[in-house]
């Protein structure tokens, strides 16, 4: 099985029905996050899925994606309510 690495992908989208099925498609990678700020862990063939996705469902003119891949040495600091992002033991895509 492929290696995952943690990034934290955001994104601003003007228009609220490409905003919703951002959000719907994003989620469906995500571990965790809130709003338009979700921690996800990527093997390199999801990270290209999600960029080509994104891609189609943007406006470039109006909206924006960024995906920050997050180093793996560094220490997860979370405060307030959050959690901790973990890999999770399995990932169901349906």
């Amino acid at each position: 099985m492929a290696e995952r690495d943690l990034y934290l992908a955001a994104y601003d989208v003007a228009d609220p029905k490409r905003l919703r099925a951002s959000l719907e498609f994003v989620k469906g990678y995500a571990t965790g996050g809130q709003k338009s700020v979700y921690e996800i862990f990527l093997t390199p063939a999801e990270k290209a899925s999600l960029l080509l996705g994104m891609a189609q469902l943007l406006n470039e003119a109006e909206d924006s994606f960024f995906l920050l891949r997050l180093d793996p040495r560094s220490r997860v600091y979370t405060l307030g309510v959050a959690i901790e992002p973990v890999d999770p033991p399995y990932f169901y895509f349906g």
